[in-house]
């Protein structure tokens, strides 16, 4: 094996089993930032030692063992006297030595208790939202700072901050390494499912830059969902998070042109959809509903019903087999849950394709005022879409000029625009006078 490919094998193993590896820690030490740190210190030692000596069998079981003595060390050289340092060097000592069969066994199950901590310890309340992404990409996506950057076009210093200060804080604030438990935990839960459906859609339509997709973040989002659901198996609306994720993921090769530019979802070529993504989404969307029928709670939360309308789509072998009754149906179900003004806008679409643009038109006029929805451009995109099948050429060319110019995302504006010039054409076409076509004598 050539240094190359003893660097790429690092990286997997980092990559799947960073997030176990950090959690174990962070439970020993109760210190977030102090795990990551010795964790890093355990890569930085497979960096230097395995292209001499090999990548061992039980990689994993090498990192951990490494991160441990290296805790043991670091406790003992800060010459802290403090109970609770002399406890967890204990423990450390004690597991260390009797880690052979039962660590590796442990090792075995990616799925466990200290994952599950330092999923809601990332996405902890304390933390503002883009700190609780950066983290938990950082802690649990095993990304690296200048990747995160790069995803979300944002300066790498300002991650790296946004990832210290979290840690501090979570330090400062003393949050308890663990789960929460009773109302609490159903709270966490949600911040945590929004955090990773948050990354998921920054993956598939990103808010800004020159791509209209970043596939990466889509699968490390899926990733994250799905180790989640083998986390909490009970938990209905973690399993609809799941199938709404697999069945929008499976249209990312037909939601892309040739050339980069966006392909919406009606023109789509359906044959490029993933059959399996599909399949694997309603599976999970099955679950959820099974679990919410069993908990009372039918039709289910706002990610199972999300999932319920992609499944629509997801089962309409074309465009206008598509049930729209039922997706309307399901919109409405969504509004009452949780009542939005975008939740509105996409029932609009559903109604102008049941009922006819006018219908769509009218909800969407009565939103154009809605103060949430200030800068939202696919207000004024949906509303130039029903203008121009009412033939409304000058209103929905302005509808789509309005969008192109609140839009940060270069490929979306580019299709804005295109569609502006279209209409503008349409609307040049109608207003000339007609002439009658010259007839040639015999």
């Amino acid at each position: 094996m050539t240094a190359t490919d003893i660097h790429r094998t690092i990286d997997a193993v980092w990559r799947i089993e960073s997030a176990r590896l950090i959690a174990s820690l962070a439970r020993m030490l109760r210190d977030v930032g102090l795990a990551e740190e010795l964790a890093q210190d355990a890569l930085v030692a497979a960096l230097e030692k395995w292209p001499e000596s090999g990548v061992p069998d039980q990689p994993g079981a090498w990192l951990m063992a490494t991160a441990k003595h290296r805790a043991i060390d670091r406790l003992r050289r800060s010459k802290l006297q403090q109970r609770k340092h002399e406890e967890i060097a204990r423990e450390l000592e004690d597991e260390q030595s009797h880690a052979d069969d039962a660590h590796l066994d442990a090792l075995d199950n990616p799925f466990n208790d200290d994952l599950l901590r330092l999923v809601f310890t990332a996405c902890h309340p304390v933390l503002p939202t883009h700190a609780q992404v950066a983290l938990t990409l950082r802690l649990l996506g095993g990304l690296t700072t200048d990747e995160i950057a790069r995803a979300f076009l944002v300066p790498e210093p300002t991650i790296a901050q946004r990832i210290v200060r979290a840690k501090r804080t979570l330090a400062e604030k003393q949050v308890p390494y663990e789960m929460p438990r009773g109302d609490e935990l159903n709270e966490r839960l949600s911040s945590v499912l929004a955090v990773i459906y948050l990354v998921f859609n920054e993956g598939y339509a990103a808010t800004a830059g020159d791509d209209w997709m970043r596939p990466g973040l889509c699968e490390d989002a899926l990733r994250l969902g799905r180790m989640l659901a083998e986390l909490m198996p009970n938990e209905p609306e973690v399993h609809g998070l799941v199938a709404l994720m697999e069945i929008q993921a499976s249209r990312s090769a037909a939601r892309v042109g040739p050339d980069g530019e966006p392909v919406l979802l009606l023109e789509q070529n359906r044959a490029r959809w993933d059959q399996l993504l599909i399949h694997r989404g309603l599976n999970a969307l099955d679950r959820a509903q099974k679990l919410s029928a069993a908990r009372g709670t039918t039709p289910g939360g706002p990610y199972t019903l999300q999932a319920a309308i992609a499944a629509c789509h997801a089962r309409a072998v074309t465009a206008e087999e598509t049930d729209w009754a039922a997706i309307v149906g399901l919109y409405g179900a969504l509004a009452r849950i949780t009542p939005s003004p975008v939740i509105e806008l996409n029932r609009a679409v559903a109604l102008s394709m049941l009922f006819g643009p006018e219908s769509g038109l009218a909800v969407v006029d009565a939103l154009t005022d809605e103060p949430a929805l200030k800068d939202y451009h696919l207000l004024p995109a949906v509303r130039g879409d029903l203008l121009k099948k009412l033939e409304r050429w000058a209103e929905a060319r302005d509808a789509f000029e309005r969008a192109a110019q609140m839009t940060r995302n270069a490929r979306e504006q580019a299709l804005l625009r295109r569609r502006a010039a279209e209409c503008e054409a349409a609307a040049g076409a109608a207003d000339a006078p007609t002439r009658p076509s010259s007839i040639r004598s015999a």
